[in-house]
């Protein structure tokens, strides 16, 4: 019986990264070109934007709460930029600092609708979303931003996105292959990284996790449990509009249309790294293989042929699978492993 036991137990806290390994191997051989270098890259850089606001929708899983503006305020961030340079013909600097203060102040009405209002916070993020779909149409009507388009007075837009912010999406360093490393990854590893960093090692973090594990106990042993709940979904905003201000850089252009799918990818991401190592919470590293793993997933589809319409379904089914390994092992703990 203590075999068969740690048999499970083994096949809980590791079975997701077999899978993706698994994955891996599968797509090489019935895929080819999967497993060269480019490819890799292209995984890696078809994540990056959608792993950054993981991150931040990770920080706010560690509180005990859950953010569903990231995507708006990605695409928000994205269009403030685009308006920035093109209409106003700011500096790439400046679009930049307007973009981390509107994902800043995003996160804080956020947090103060739900620790001082008291309201849900799938409601209040959910009314944030919203807001900012809406608002971010308002100064174009609705249309993308671009060089020479026609403003909603009869001008002309005559501003251009700034040679050095395009290069934050469309630059790549030299590893080992020239120009192999996009930029958009790098700014993942590191914003993954400091995440990972601030959760796991610093007095912070725990404290967060404490607060998501028993907000009231933790209120009891003194943490501020509104100014951290506060602080996790700023980060999450700012976290959102660093991946909007990547994905404008490469596009190039305002386009309104371009984050539809970032919501749902990043929470799938999110929420299978609760999965990963049997972690059973919310955590960088987990939700960084989250990201990895979605990637993975639909590259290998893409290089396949797999109709296009088929991926969502995909994706909802490792998402179903990865609860399955995070619930089921949270189960035995609860059992004390029997």
């Amino acid at each position: 019986m203590k075999s068969e036991s740690r048999l499970i137990d083994l096949a809980i806290r590791y079975g997701f990264l077999v899978l993706l390994a698994g994955l891996v191997v599968l797509f090489s051989v019935v895929a080819p070109g999967f497993a060269g270098a480019y490819s890799a890259v292209f995984i890696f850089q078809s994540v990056a934007i959608t792993g950054i606001l993981a991150l931040g929708v990770t920080c706010t899983l560690v509180v005990g709460g859950f953010d569903l503006s990231i995507g708006s305020v990605a695409t928000s961030s994205l269009m403030l930029s685009a308006y920035a340079m093109v209409v106003l013909e700011m500096s790439a600097v400046t679009a930049v600092i307007l973009c981390l203060v509107m994902g800043a102040v995003v996160g804080l009405v956020n947090g103060i609708l739900i620790v001082r209002f008291k309201v849900p916070d799938l409601l209040a993020t959910l009314g944030m979303m919203f807001l900012l779909i809406g608002l971010q149409r308002i100064p174009t009507e609705g249309r993308s931003i671009a060089t020479g388009m026609t403003l909603p007075g009869g001008g002309t837009a005559e501003g251009t996105f700034s040679p050095g912010f395009l290069q934050l999406g469309r630059h790549r360093f030299d590893l080992f292959i020239e120009n192999l490393l996009p930029a958009p990854v790098v700014v993942f590893l590191v914003v993954a990284l400091a995440i990972w960093v601030f959760l796991e090692l610093t007095k912070h973090g725990r404290l967060m996790y404490a607060i998501g594990s028993n907000e009231r106990a933790a209120g009891l042993a003194g943490a501020n449990v509104n100014r951290y709940k506060i602080a996790a979904y700023m980060i999450s905003g700012v976290t959102a509009s660093i991946g909007g201000i990547l994905l404008a850089a490469r596009l190039g252009r305002g386009d309104i249309a371009s984050g539809n799918n970032l919501l749902l990818d990043s929470v799938a991401a999110a929420l299978i790294g609760f999965a990963v190592l049997g972690a059973a919470k919310p955590n960088a590293f987990g939700t960084a293989i989250g990201a990895l793993f979605v990637g993975v997933l639909l590259q290998g589809l893409t290089m396949m042929n797999a109709p296009y319409y088929t991926q969502d379904f995909v994706k909802g089914a490792v998402l179903v699978i990865a609860l399955m390994f995070t619930f089921a092992l949270s189960e035995r703990k609860k059992s004390g492993g029997h």
